[in-house]
């Protein structure tokens, strides 16, 4: 991204705080991050504040994806575009082929970007066992998934 100001890096631990006060405040979960951090990006502006992320829980060859957020005064700006084309191009190297995900306010937004609805049991057994699945998200949540793209 050539946006003045804006980076998108790998998350670092002390990243940690930051990106779950934004997840808490769109309403996300944010409790179980910790472990995952590894598998997050997040955009950052001159100041070195994080106003955006995104993570993945890999279960390679499949991942969940979660945790996609972008401060309000950062909205509209296509972050979250850039977010996920990006998480896909480092996915690549993590082994990851197919995505899945739980939304109860995104779905436009992913459906825009080629996922398409799907029961959450046709999910495999190590996604429907992470904490999201396994109700950390609301039973209203709608399950999404495709193919992970080149994200070039």
């Amino acid at each position: 991204m050539k946006t003045p100001g804006i980076e998108i890096t790998a998350a670092r631990l002390e990243d940690g705080p930051a990106i779950a006060a934004l997840l808490r405040e769109a309403g996300l979960p944010h409790e179980d991050i910790g472990p995952h951090l590894g598998h997050f990006l997040v955009v950052r502006v001159g100041s070195g504040a994080v106003v955006g992320a995104i993570g993945a829980e890999v279960h390679a060859p499949d991942a969940l994806l979660r945790s996609l957020v972008v401060a309000p005064g950062q909205r509209g700006a296509g972050l979250g575009g850039e977010l996920l084309r990006r998480m896909e191009a480092e996915a690549a190297a993590w082994g990851v082929k197919r995505w899945w995900l739980l939304t109860t306010a995104a779905e436009a937004f992913f459906d825009a970007r080629g996922f398409v609805v799907s029961v959450r049991g046709a999910a495999p057994v190590a996604i429907r066992g992470t904490r999201q699945f396994a109700g950390g998200c609301s039973t209203r949540a709608v399950c999404l998934t495709r193919e992970r793209r080149n994200g070039s």
